[in-house]
């Protein structure tokens, strides 16, 4: 396996990785009291914060995927995040994943194996 191959997909992972977390996050915090009573104070707190941190390091880690792949393979993979999302707030946050979600999800997996099948262009 290529080293490239390798470092594409830790960056891929925790660009991912700190999306969903950071969505969690997000979530969770704005259910909470923030810092103040007075708008946009009243949706800031620890968890919000947190949540903002993680998008920040998932930009990094983007960022390192786009210096190394071209931007339309980058954002195919990235379909992926959507899916991941909307999994782990099923999991942990327990909400409910209807049939038309399912169908959406079939179909960003379907998306995703045909860009697979795809030849490898762009990348640099």
């Amino acid at each position: 396996m290529s080293s490239n191959l390798v470092v594409n997909g830790f960056f891929i992972l925790a660009a991912m990785s700190c999306t969903v977390v950071g969505n969690l996050l997000l979530k969770t915090g704005v259910e909470h009291r923030g810092v103040s009573t007075v708008w946009p104070f009243s949706l800031l707190n620890l968890q919000t914060f947190l949540g903002a941190l993680s998008f920040c390091f998932a930009m990094i880690f983007y960022m390192m995927v786009l210096k190394r792949t071209s931007l339309n393979l980058a954002q195919s993979i990235f379909a992926l995040q959507f899916v991941l999302v909307i999994i782990a707030a099923n999991v942990i946050l327990g909400e409910a994943i209807g049939p038309q979600r399912w169908v959406g999800i079939g179909l960003i997996a379907a998306g995703l194996f045909v860009i697979s099948m795809s030849p490898p262009t762009g990348l640099q």
